[in-house]
């Protein structure tokens, strides 16, 4: 199975995800331009994908949306509020309703060889979830959006041997910059964003002897860089006591507008 991120960051968001055989994206945030250029560096076209599998309505996770199912005629699935604020919205023009199908938190879609699996996270849209994949062993979570994380949501992540996991925003940055309060509020709530501190709890809690890579995104371009991310985490990571250090498995920002490397597990 392989991983990559085509683009990840406050302003878009899509992950490519596939086995031999089958390949699906999660969110579809960037033009289709940016996509099919991803896709490219994974040898791939948009004639081999699947499905795309949206987190949650924000636009900088479905605005590829329209022209991938009016040209392309791609599968959506999502919960049932995802794909509601996505018509209520009407911001991707007139959809073709016929590709849109529901996914429930808490089960499992399989599209050939690849199963994958919805969970719910806390953030402010209208039903919002992560997803796993799995085929065969091999299995990769993509979480980002949402404002704390719990038991169930280490439960649904454990065993994934590549992740990617949101690192939003430094905290510090955060409050003494240009925002106003309410976002700063909504950034900082239960229903908003991994701080980078957060996210390296979040994944000293996931690690484990199979984990080969983390990638952090989502990162914002306003109150967060890479190297500030990748540090935080790091030393988040160094300082635990659970045995491991980051220098165990490969840590990697995910870059705003350019693929990842592709991550094979």
């Amino acid at each position: 199975m392989r991983m990559m991120s085509i683009a990840s960051g406050s302003s878009g968001n899509c992950i490519y995800i596939g086995s031999d055989n089958t390949h699906i994206l999660i969110d579809a945030g960037v033009s289709r331009k940016k996509i099919l250029e991803g896709l490219a560096a994974a040898d791939l076209s948009v004639n081999d994908i699947s499905a795309v599998f949206v987190t949650h309505e924000h636009s900088d996770h479905i605005k590829g949306l329209g022209v991938l199912t009016r040209k392309d005629k791609v599968p959506v699935y999502s919960t049932r509020g995802t794909r509601d604020g996505i018509f209520e919205a009407g911001t991707l023009g007139e959809l073709p309703g016929e590709l849109f199908r529901v996914i429930e938190p808490d089960s499992d879609i399989c599209i050939d060889d690849l199963q994958i699996h919805a969970f719910r996270v806390s953030h402010d849209a209208k039903e919002p979830v992560a997803y796993t994949v799995t085929c065969g062993e091999k299995k990769a979570g993509v979480i980002t959006d949402l404002g704390y994380y719990d038991d169930y949501i280490v439960n649904n992540l454990t065993g994934s041997q590549a992740m990617l996991v949101e690192a939003n925003h430094d905290v510090n940055l955060l409050q003494v910059g240009s925002y106003p309060y309410y976002l700063k509020q909504r950034i900082l709530g239960n229903k908003g964003h991994l701080s980078n501190e957060v996210s390296g709890k979040l994944i000293n809690d996931l690690l484990n002897d199979n984990v080969n890579t983390v990638l952090l995104g989502h990162l914002s371009k306003e109150n967060n860089y890479d190297k500030l991310a990748f540090e935080t985490v790091r030393l988040e990571i160094d300082m635990s006591e659970n045995g491991y250090k980051a220098k165990d498995f490969d840590i990697e920002v995910a870059k705003r507008s350019e693929p990842s490397r592709i991550i094979t597990l």
